[in-house]
């Protein structure tokens, strides 16, 4: 398996974090709400994960996910298709294909 590019491993990031932004905003929370919900100790990096400029550590996806109101297991999966996709991969077989835009 070829190994990712610098560029392709940051466009997963962003992904993510829109991933991110939409579970916390679909919960209600602000971002200082979530942070303090799931034990980062500083708000801002709820904004830097959500713009692809960090990974939530993985000692923290129980918290998150709850935070959030998501199933675990379901949120772990879509961290791994973001932070980890090798990962992801071997587990699931290849990510879904976004479905193209109808026009």
């Amino acid at each position: 398996m070829a190994k990712m590019s610098k560029e392709a491993s940051k466009k997963l990031r962003k992904q993510g974090g829109t991933y991110l932004k939409k579970l916390r905003n679909s919960a209600g929370l602000t971002q200082r709400e979530l942070a303090e919900a799931s034990g980062f100790k500083y708000y801002t990096f709820i904004s830097q994960i959500e713009n692809g400029y960090g990974r939530i550590p993985p000692n923290l996806y129980k918290d998150y996910a709850k935070a959030v109101g998501v199933n675990l297991a379901v949120f772990a999966e879509n961290m791994l298709k973001f932070y980890d996709p090798y990962t992801y991969k071997c587990l699931f077989g290849p990510a879904p294909k976004k479905k193209a835009a109808k026009q």
